[in-house]
């Protein structure tokens, strides 16, 4: 039988996360299952991006316990700054450096966590390029000249340069176009499959949930409310999820076929 923490990527229990008075997570609850793709829904300010930032040690927590592919998280100690190459990050918007080539993107953090040559730096980005789909003279372009695509790409690459087990995402195909938005999605579904990611995404767009998320988790009123394969949050009676998900704009949604 495979042990309890061979099947998790992450394990949440029990979360508290506040702001002063105000309480974001009230004693959340989340396993994300390795190599799966969870997405993360919620309401806007519901907390979605709070959650996957103490996650990952960037926010502090008041209370709850945390581990990540079976080690502990803390608030900013030394087991979460050694875990943190286990897991890659792609902000909201890219978060490009501006002053810096893509390429130079894609090794800062080849350079904060290792001691390579500049020679096997080059050819990572290189490789890491190419695995998002881009050109190896995209490399020298600057954030600036990029389209928002390209951006969200260059962004995928530099989260991948560790070669980690995690992925997280945050809001991956905002700003996008659905032709690039639908793109978007099918790289990250092929990168999953090949390279055997876990995926972590936070997202409000209903054509990436149920195109390609394992499954899907709801955050309302500071907990994981429902969570399950898309067919089953579209027959969930909680209030906010059915709003969400049967809601005008969500008329094409329909469940992908298991």
């Amino acid at each position: 039988m495979q042990d309890v923490g061979e099947q998790f990527a992450i394990r949440v229990h029990d979360l508290v996360v506040g702001f002063r008075r105000h309480v974001v997570i009230d004693h959340l609850k989340l396993d994300v299952r390795r190599g799966e793709i969870l997405g993360l829904v919620g309401a806007s300010g519901g907390g979605k991006s709070v959650l996957m930032r103490t996650i990952i040690g960037l926010i502090p927590r008041q209370e709850g316990e945390i581990e990540v592919m079976g080690a502990p998280i803390g608030n900013h100690d030394r087991a979460t700054r050694s875990a943190a190459g286990r897991w890659g990050i792609l902000f909201q918007q890219g978060a490009l450096f501006s002053s810096l080539t893509v390429r130079q993107n894609i090794q800062f953090p080849l350079r904060e966590n290792l001691v390579l040559s500049d020679a096997l730096m080059d050819e990572i980005a290189t490789a890491k390029l190419e695995m998002v789909g881009l050109k190896p003279e995209d490399g020298d372009k600057f954030p600036s000249e990029l389209s928002g695509g390209m951006t969200k790409r260059v962004a995928l690459a530099r989260a991948l340069a560790l070669d980690p087990a995690i992925v997280f995402l945050d809001e991956p195909t905002s700003g996008l176009d659905p032709i690039a938005a639908g793109d978007f999605d099918a790289l990250i579904k092929t990168l999953q499959k090949t390279l055997g990611l876990t995926v972590f995404m936070v997202t409000h767009d209903l054509a990436s949930l149920n195109t390609v998320c394992d499954r899907v988790a709801a955050l309302a009123d500071g907990k994981i409310v429902a969570i399950g394969p898309m067919r089953e949050l579209l027959q969930s009676g909680h209030p906010w999820v059915r709003a969400y998900f049967h809601g005008k704009r969500s008329q094409m949604l329909q469940p992908k076929a298991s």
